[in-house]
């Protein structure tokens, strides 16, 4: 096995938006024909040279998708960086078609609910499970790979097609758990990104594709520095299963104006303040660094210990950015809300729309128990997933034909 050195989750992913700016204006230089030659390879922990390493800050938005796509577009013509901002919204894609079809969120957690069953009443499997989740499967790159995640709270994104691809053909290991161990480590862990790649690696989300990791792509792309022998040489899918068809996509009634409002910030959406309805007085503002106690995120350690520093980065821009106090609270605690509210003077509670996952489940279970207190809870959707989530009901080379026409209407070509 390599002798690493990984380094620390907050010094490799500053938890701040300020970080997360300057690591922004760092890559945009990079973000044409460099990325686009570049993105696939993986070079070894904390050497990531190819690709822009925003993925924690993009995915809870303590910078959105509209600032990364306008500080790109403002260097490089859109056919220069093609490649990258189709990367920033294949995440805008994957939640777009979760958003429409949230059973398969909630297959998910079944399906990883019984998987765990499963491995509590086989020896074998657990001892196949820890083996892989603690990097001693005598697979080297693999194993390499798990500590990093375990270690870092990241993975290049074509290594985690390559991690994912022997989890489920090589080792044999239930897919669930497989995208549970991202979950509970990657400090971006997305529940549409992370659930869907697994589903398209496995061959069931996308019928008849599967992703097979190659000994000779990984020597390409991992620098030399891996050979595996021992992969898998062919992947079926896991079972004949299709997806269902698209459903409506949740309606978000527009905020009447009038009355005050108290801001409510959360994991899914650190900076949803810049997307108000116009019209809306905001007289005073809170950050939830957690979900909820009947829905409780984040999954692990490390991510928690992110959204902590991130939420109170957050906070400190939404009150400098509102003039008002902002403080965070440990989760979506309504008895908290409802305090905060009657201290501002507010008679209703906004915030920024989540998509399918577990702060949409807490965000539901909040609003019941504000709506028992008097107190009516808004979720307000970005004009950036409103405009690019109804394209998302078929594969995502479809959504990418309107990519051209979503730059537009948000003002950026």
């Amino acid at each position: 096995m390599a002798d690493l050195d990984y380094p620390a989750p907050l010094d490799l992913f500053p938890p701040s938006r300020e970080a997360g700016l300057d690591r922004l204006r760092d890559f945009v230089p990079h973000a044409g024909k460099a990325y686009a030659a570049k993105r696939n390879a993986d070079s070894g922990p904390g050497r990531k040279d190819g690709v822009s390493m925003l993925s924690p800050y993009i995915r809870h938005r303590l910078i959105s998708e509209y600032e990364v796509a306008e500080a790109v577009l403002a260097r490089w013509a859109p056919s220069t960086a093609e490649k990258f901002i189709q990367e920033v919204l294949w995440r805008t894609y994957w939640k777009g078609w979760l958003q429409m079809r949230p059973s398969v969120w909630q297959a998910f957690v079944r399906e990883r609910d019984n998987d765990r069953l499963r491995v509590e009443a086989n020896a074998g499997l657990t001892r196949a499970l820890l083996d892989a989740e603690e990097g001693r499967t005598g697979i080297e790159c693999f194993d390499d790979w798990s500590r990093e995640l375990v270690a870092t709270g990241y993975l290049h994104n074509h290594v985690r097609m390559w991690f994912a691809s022997i989890w489920i053909f090589t080792l044999k290991l239930p897919w669930a758990l497989g995208a549970d161990f991202f979950l509970r480590h990657l400090l971006d862990a997305d529940p549409a990104s992370n659930t869907l790649g697994w589903r398209w690696v496995a061959g069931i989300q996308t019928p008849g594709k599967t992703y097979l990791a190659r000994p000779d792509n990984i020597e390409k792309y991992a620098d030399g520095r891996y050979r595996p022998e021992g992969l898998a040489t062919t992947a079926e899918a896991i079972r004949d299963e299709r997806p269902p068809k698209a459903g409506e996509l949740p309606a978000r009634p527009k905020l009447a104006t009038g009355g005050r409002a108290l801001l409510l910030l959360h994991g899914d959406d650190l900076t949803g303040f810049d997307a108000l309805p116009d019209g809306v007085a905001i007289a005073g503002g809170l950050v939830a660094a957690g979900a909820h106690a009947d829905h409780p995120w984040p999954f692990g350690d490390k991510a928690a210990g992110f959204m902590q520093r991130a939420a109170a980065s957050a906070a400190e821009h939404a009150a400098s950015a509102l003039s008002l106090d902002v403080p965070v609270i440990a989760e979506l605690n309504a008895e908290a809300i409802v305090e905060q509210a009657k201290q501002v003077g507010a008679d209703r509670v906004i915030t920024p729309d989540a998509p399918v996952g577990p702060l949409d489940d807490a965000l539901d279970a909040l609003s019941a128990q504000l709506h028992a207190a008097g107190l009516p809870l808004h979720r307000s959707r970005r004009d950036w997933d409103g405009a690019a989530w109804p394209f998302a009901t078929k594969g995502f080379f479809p959504f990418k034909k309107h990519i051209p026409e979503l730059l537009e209407r948000a003002g950026l070509t």
